[in-house]
């Protein structure tokens, strides 16, 4: 039987990583490509979780979600390699607190939107070669229109670049569900909750949530990814997911 191959974006720490670890311990019929911009940091997590001792197996590659030709590279690579996806997760993500209005939009969105659009566009014809192809696209529930405008919606530096590019994200996702369900691909927005993550900043209290409250443990999505690709939730393909339920648009 042929290992279900996933590729995960940004998978050197935070929910990338976490996914990475929580997939790789369930089952040894999961192959994980851990993507990243450093591979020197790709191998060390790769290290770190084989060392926890794991069930499927993992390899790295090269990938950065702002440079196009990176992105084709690994594309062509995991075709020669692999010849197929199963699942693709687009993690990778940033924040940005820039004074400047411009700057910090630019930033936020080439690598939250303007990436996982490029990146699901390279990967989708392996997808569209797998018996039951998953494409997860690592939201938040910060990009919910319905929720940002009320009394206690987002207000922290650079909040309105990262919620718009949250936004943004989900609306990529809805338009590759509508293209590509009919040939079976099932496209997911998923929330991964509010976790220990580099994004707010890799002091130990930014990781930990700072003002906001104490964060989760990342495994938490790990194992949201993991129900999603065992088709637990599979009759929410198309939607905002979150681990209780749907959040609204």
């Amino acid at each position: 039987m042929a290992p279900t191959t996933v590729l995960i974006t940004g998978a050197n720490s935070g929910v990338g990583y976490a996914t990475a670890k929580v997939l790789a311990s369930a089952s040894e019929n999961f192959h994980i490509i851990m993507a990243c911009r450093s591979l020197e940091n790709a191998e060390n997590a790769k290290s770190e979780i084989e060392a926890t001792g794991i069930k499927g197996t993992l390899s790295t590659i090269h990938l950065d979600v702002t440079d196009q030709k990176s992105i084709e590279q690994a594309a062509e690579l995991v075709s020669d390699k692999f010849g197929t996806l199963d699942v693709l997760v687009n993690n990778a993500g940033i924040g940005n607190r820039d004074p400047d209005l411009k700057t910090r939009f630019q930033a936020v969105l080439e690598t939250n939107v303007v990436g996982p659009a490029m990146v699901a566009e390279a990967f989708r014809p392996l997808l569209l070669k797998a018996e039951k192809p998953y494409s997860i696209y690592i939201s938040s529930g910060l990009g919910s229109i319905a929720m940002a405008g009320g009394a206690s919606g987002p207000d922290f530096p650079g909040a309105d670049a990262y919620c718009t590019s949250k936004a943004a994200l989900n609306m990529v996702m809805a338009r590759e569900w509508a293209v590509y369900k009919s040939k079976g691909l099932k496209s997911f927005a998923m929330c991964p909750g509010f976790v220990i993550s580099n994004l707010r900043g890799k002091s130990e209290e930014a990781r930990n949530g700072g003002a906001f409250g104490k964060a989760e443990d990342p495994k938490v999505s790990g194992e949201l990814v993991l129900s999603i690709i065992e088709g637990k939730r599979d009759a929410d393909a198309g939607l905002f997911v979150q681990k209780d339920g749907i959040y609204p648009w």
